[in-house]
């Protein structure tokens, strides 16, 4: 199970920084409302920003870069406040372009809610490349492309490694998948 960023879990200094950085934002209940929908598995979207933004924060402040505009616009990369999963978009009313239109939803929303600079804009509209074809304009946009795919295959991974633990029917095909790679080598 993937072990999630809380506040819980501050135990040096760069936890208490980073949750410095983001205070105002997640104490709003716009952003508070992202715990109610799903994002990848069993990870919440506020989960998923939360662990986004401070792999984002980690990465950038390593790099010198603008790590509190990243970090902040990480944190709000997907405000887009619904559940993706049986959504209709408001595009062409088509089911599934979610990941193609969310990235402006959620800036709309983060415009709307905070007042942002251009590379916190920059961040949540471009997050979505390659997928969407808009080029991340700044680097820290670029390391929050990267840290969410990092974020989304690690939370999907796990989610799934959980299943063949738990489930009886995977944890027999796992066996047998085990016992099958054994034979080969």
């Amino acid at each position: 199970m993937v072990k999630n960023i809380t506040k819980d879990t501050i135990e040096n200094h760069s936890y208490a920084e980073f949750f410095s950085i983001i205070n105002d934002l997640i104490k709003d209940e716009n952003v508070q409302k992202m715990r109610n929908f799903n994002q990848h598995a069993r990870t919440s979207c506020y989960q998923h920003c939360m662990q986004v933004a401070y792999y984002t924060y980690l990465i950038c402040k390593k790099l010198n870069l603008d790590y509190i505009s990243a970090t902040r616009g990480a944190m709000l990369h997907d405000l887009f406040l619904y559940d993706w999963h049986n959504h209709v978009s408001e595009e062409k009313g088509f089911k599934n372009l979610h990941a193609f239109s969310h990235p402006k939803i959620a800036l709309k929303n983060a415009n709307k809610f905070f007042e942002l600079n251009e590379i916190e804009q920059d961040v949540i509209l471009k997050h979505m490349w390659p997928v969407t074809i808009s080029i991340p304009k700044y680097r820290e946009s670029l390391v929050v492309t990267f840290a969410d795919k990092y974020s989304a295959t690690r939370e999907t991974f796990f989610y799934m490694l959980n299943l063949l633990h738990t489930k009886k029917v995977y944890k027999y095909a796992y066996v047998f998948l085990s016992l099958f790679i054994f034979r080969i080598v």
